[in-house]
């Protein structure tokens, strides 16, 4: 005999909730990494030297699409199968782009961090913050502006597997953000500092402890709700073994907490990747930030969501 009436409405809420707590947990599970952060720049050779000659970084790898009038180059600190990277995008005939305020920065963690100042200052760099340990603590840090105006965080650590180690976004709620990278990602807080004198509070998500991995930095000012988040920054990528059931979750989280899936998982036609993009609560979306979810399919890497001028739903 079939349930009916409200009874049986009440058993298929009831299944749906326990179907949709099973699939939070899955995050938890999946093999997940920080792939590349994709950001657009006026001159594609002048960033590449920068990056290579002030911040020892390495072209992996650079192609030209002139039929959709973009280039791309992606740049790191050992190959991408095993590393966070930066794609670059250049589009065609714009020098210039709006990074806006919700932006924060890249963080670089080297063993000497006077050492490496004194190297981009020798080559023309511009140091925005002279070495010297943070406030309240004996970390050692300073920050460089790229020819872009993108800042990188240059942290002194003893040694790190993975020198490219932050990217720093400014959030209007934090403890929302906290919620939904931590159920829509499966990331786990590793930090937190709170900064009363100065107005502002940073957590750290991750995969894994800082010194060991790549983590998303997150910023909140005192009282400030909103950013602009201008047309330079594009995305985080991440790794999942199935896009499918990732956007599955991300949809139960957007429907508590905000932000929106911008992409249906499947594959990029005529490749083996699969994608899915969705935008945070805070309105990283379209051609601004959104994070997008990768198959590990490490061997057909050239086939990237590359998105150029177009609008990135």
């Amino acid at each position: 005999m079939k349930p009916e009436g409200a009874f049986a409405s009440t058993l298929k809420m009831a299944e749906a909730t326990q179907s949709n707590a099973e699939l939070l947990e899955w995050p938890k599970k999946d093999k997940r990494r920080f792939l590349h952060a994709v950001y657009r720049v006026g001159d594609l050779d002048r960033t590449i030297k920068f990056y290579t000659e002030c911040f020892g970084m390495k072209l992996l790898r650079k192609r030209d699409v002139p039929e959709e009038k973009f280039a791309n180059a992606f740049l790191g600190y050992g190959p991408e199968q095993s590393h966070f990277v930066v794609e670059l995008t250049y589009n065609y005939g714009v020098t210039s782009y709006d990074i806006g305020t919700g932006f924060g920065h890249f963080g670089i963690s080297t063993p000497d961090v006077y050492k490496l100042v004194e190297n981009i200052r020798a080559k023309g760099g511009n140091i925005t913050r002279e070495p010297a340990p943070v406030t309240g603590g004996t970390s050692v840090i300073a920050f460089v502006k790229d020819p872009d105006g993108y800042i990188f965080e240059l942290i002194q650590r003893p040694s790190t597997p993975e020198p490219l180690c932050q990217v720093m976004l400014r959030v209007g709620d934090l403890e929302r953000s906290i919620k939904f990278y931590e159920k829509a990602l499966g990331l786990r807080v590793v930090k937190r500092a709170d900064r009363p004198q100065q107005k502002y509070t940073i957590v750290l998500l991750g995969y894994a402890d800082e010194q060991e991995t790549t983590v998303l930095e997150l910023t909140y000012n005192y009282g400030v709700t909103e950013y602009t988040k201008g047309n330079a920054y594009a995305q985080v990528a991440i790794s999942t073994d199935d896009v499918y059931k990732s956007a599955e979750v991300v949809n139960i989280v957007t429907q508590e907490l905000g932000g929106k899936i911008t992409r249906q998982p499947g594959p990029i036609p005529g490749l083996n990747t699969k994608i899915t993009s969705f935008v945070d609560p805070d309105g990283w979306k379209t051609s601004r930030k959104f994070l997008m979810y990768k198959e590990r399919v490490f061997n057909q890497r050239k086939e990237e969501c590359n998105i150029p001028t177009c609008d990135l739903n």
